[in-house]
């Protein structure tokens, strides 16, 4: 995966390969990219922005050059009339085209102005902070953006490091935060911020005359340096501590009941209800044992052939669907499709033996959440339909190359309508689908939660007038945003 790092010495790495970005200057067109985050910027501005004052009398070829040997070295291997992906043409100039994920200041930055739970905002600002490995485009500090733009950056660390630290003292790991607090509100004793964490984290470790001195020298540093006495916030917490205010104490985790126990095992998920569609009564009686013995299963109703599965799914409103692709009387990719285009359908998951292409693949342009075959291990068929109802699309690993390669690209007067009016984000997101990750993969990826990434899927269907994320992945292979031999690109 192509990454690039501004968060220490500049560079891009493809997997554990460092890159030949070129000399200074060279990099400095990809770092000023970079900055702008994913806009494009003019020609104009790079010229001005790289030579401050005075420009050479080639620096609009020069900057061309430039762009031509970073290409190169982004995407060695593009064919020399194939256009590029990554460091892109966006008239009047330029853009970098990565994926939020693949940018480590990018990265940074949703990390730390994300909300959340104290656990979780502790993991993903430990996370985030790791990132760090040295001052920021130090290498460019000869040119007013990357200065401004490093000074930012670092403004984003402090506060990083601040709301760790207000994650740890409510997770009660005021003891170990001392050490580090103390030296951070040292090398930045302006902070008031950091002045309040090292207090609070002195008092809960039952060193209440520290904290008191804590807040004692930050009173001397203010008045030195700028003439102030403490904040609203460091008075009142003073104040606190001298009364001891039981406020200041961590609050006690709630002792959890026997009877709480029982009833939160008794309350748990309801269990996934399932209609089974084949014609064959020895897979039907096959899927039956399985779900039987999988906890969260509900086995609602059986049918033989499409009708029925139509009749079965109006009467009984299940979850999820089970069908055979090949049945009597009506097949049932045509019953699928009666049923999801009812008002809210359940999921369908497609059955088949050893693969119809043409079926299959008009089965998840219909609305399908994916296909299994039904030579699958039990374990593989409960992971699709759990996938299923989760909103992530499944295509069986056995037949997913095959598929995609004879059916990528092809146009059709009814597929999905095109992405124009998608942005760079939504358009990543889908890239990310039409790669088969699923929410949890994609929150990895980005760094952000899953429930965003589940609003975002969700607003992209509503927008592509879709309602199903394996609609998204064959819409993403029909518009050529991606393609067989492109799609971890």
């Amino acid at each position: 995966m192509l990454t690039f790092r501004a968060l220490g010495p500049f560079q891009a790495r493809h997997g554990d390969v460092v890159l030949d970005l070129g000399g200074q200057r060279q990099m400095a067109v990809l770092a000023r990219l970079l900055v702008a985050g994913g806009r494009a910027v003019p020609v104009s501005m790079l010229i001005d922005e790289l030579w401050p004052g005075e420009p050479p009398a080639q620096a609009l070829s020069t900057i061309q050059g430039y762009v031509s040997r970073l290409r190169r070295a982004l995407e060695p291997g593009r064919a020399p009339r194939e256009e590029a992906e990554v460091l892109v043409s966006a008239p009047p100039g330029y853009a970098l085209r990565a994926a939020p994920g693949q940018v480590d200041s990018w990265r940074f930055e949703r990390a730390v102005k994300m909300e959340g739970e104290p656990a979780a905002a502790w993991e993903r600002l430990n996370d985030a902070l790791a990132l760090w490995r040295g001052p920021a485009l130090a290498e460019f500090s000869d040119l007013p953006w990357a200065v401004t733009e490093a000074g930012r950056l670092e403004e984003l660390r402090l506060i990083a490091v601040e709301r760790r630290a207000d994650a740890g003292l409510l997770l009660g790991q005021s003891g170990a935060l001392v050490a580090d607090l103390e030296a951070h509100a040292s090398a930045h004793p302006l902070r008031e911020e950091a002045w309040r964490l090292l207090a609070l984290a002195l008092y809960r470790s039952g060193r209440q005359g520290d904290a008191l001195g804590a807040l004692r020298r930050a009173r001397v540093m203010l008045r030195d340096e700028l003439g102030l006495d403490l904040g609203a916030t460091l008075q009142r917490l003073e104040s606190d501590m001298l009364s001891q205010a039981a406020h200041l104490d961590l609050p006690a985790a709630p002792k959890e009941t026997a009877s709480a126990r029982v009833t939160e095992r008794s309350a748990g998920p309801a269990a996934l209800r399932i209609v089974v569609a084949d014609d064959q009564a020895l897979v039907r009686t096959g899927l039956r044992v399985v779900l039987d013995s999988e906890p969260g299963f509900d086995l609602v109703a059986e049918a033989e052939d499409g009708e029925q599965a139509i009749a079965a799914v109006r009467e009984t409103s299940p979850d999820l669907v089970l069908m055979d692709i090949q049945m009597p009387r009506l097949d049932g990719l045509t019953a699928a499709r009666r049923i999801l285009a009812d008002d809210s359908p359940p999921k369908v998951i497609m059955m088949t033996t050893f693969g119809t292409d043409d079926n299959l693949y008009a089965a998840l342009r219909a609305g399908v959440s994916g296909f299994v075959l039904k030579t699958s291990a039990p374990e593989q068929l409960i992971s699709a339909m759990r996938a299923a109802q989760a909103g992530d699309a499944l295509i069986d690993p056995a037949v997913t190359t095959r598929l995609i390669a004879s059916f990528a690209g092809r146009t059709d007067p009814s597929a999905p309508p095109g992405l124009a009016g998608l942005g760079d984000t939504e358009l990543d997101l889908m890239k990310l689908v039409a790669r088969g990750l699923t929410n949890r993969q994609i929150a990895a990826t980005l760094s952000v939660s899953e429930r965003s990434v589940s609003q975002s899927v969700s607003k992209l269907l509503e927008h592509l007038g879709l309602f199903d994320r394996a609609q998204l992945v064959v819409s993403a292979y029909e518009s050529g945003l991606v393609n067989p031999g492109g799609i971890g690109r």
